[in-house]
Order: structure tokens, then sequence, then C-alpha cells
């Protein structure tokens, strides 16, 4: 699997720097840095404890926990989040219990979210009066087809 070099800074001494669970993951787990509990459609801004410096050319993605949805219904507003090369600052998660009746608790150094590191491409934006035709052309959700 290729690699890119991430420098990273932990904000938190005490917190784990992202780590991979398993060879061939795609995510890194993130931390909480703090004690916290969300009550049922409450939402918060978790820290992590780390800031990175990505190269040109690529973007770090917050995505959820996969086994937190599921179990608890704790997801990301904002899923993907995104962590721009340029930006500096501390990763922070915005975390929403979406569990109808059930409180959450999280204790400083729980998984919270994943971090996906991906190359991007910048685009060329080319203003046209008119799009070149295509087979779908302007349908839009739900139009390939019935579900």
């Amino acid at each position: 699997m290729a690699q890119v070099q991430v420098l990273i800074t932990r904000l938190d001494s005490s917190v784990p720097l992202p780590s991979y669970a398993k060879d061939g993951d795609a995510g890194a787990d993130l931390t909480t840095t703090i004690d916290f509990t969300l009550a049922p459609g409450e939402r918060q801004l978790v820290p992590t404890g780390i800031a990175i410096a990505l190269p040109d050319g690529y973007v770090a993605l917050v995505h959820p926990r996969s086994g937190l949805a599921i179990k608890h219904g704790i997801t990301l507003v904002n899923a993907p989040g995104t962590v721009d090369a340029g930006y500096r600052g501390e990763i922070s998660c915005i975390l929403i219990n979406h569990d109808r009746t059930e409180s959450i608790s999280f204790k400083k150094g729980d998984r919270i979210a994943q971090l996906v590191i991906q190359r991007v491409e910048r685009a060329n934006f080319v203003e046209l009066s008119e799009l070149p035709g295509s087979g779908r052309g302007a349908g839009g959700f739900g139009s390939t087809g019935s579900a």
C-alpha cells in the first residue's frame, strides 16, 4: 500500500497518535481529549488533540466510525469533514447523537472518528453556455431506475 508522509503535532501529549487498527485499513482512528455525554439529538464539537501538515495535493477526510453509528446512532454532522492541506489547527469532530432515547458518554482516549488521507485533483472550471449531452441528461434523484 502506498504511503504519504503526514507531519503531526500532539496538542495534548496524553492522547495517542492516529493509528490503523488492521493492515489495509483506510481510516486511522481519532480519539477525544475530553470526557463528554451526548443526549439524544445533541451535537458537540469534540477536540482530538492533534494537528497535521499535509503535502499539497492531499486532503484528510474525517469519517464516522461505523460501530458507533450502528450501535449508538453516533455520526458526524458534516461527514466527511474536510481537512485541507493548508490547515494547521487542531482537528475537531462535530458529533451528533441520532438515538431517540439514549444518551452516550465518552471518556478521554475513546475512538470517535476515522481519518482518511487521499490525493486530490484541482479542477479548472470552464464556463459554457450549454453542457455537452449525456445518456442521463439532467435526470436527478431516482432518475436511473426504481428502488
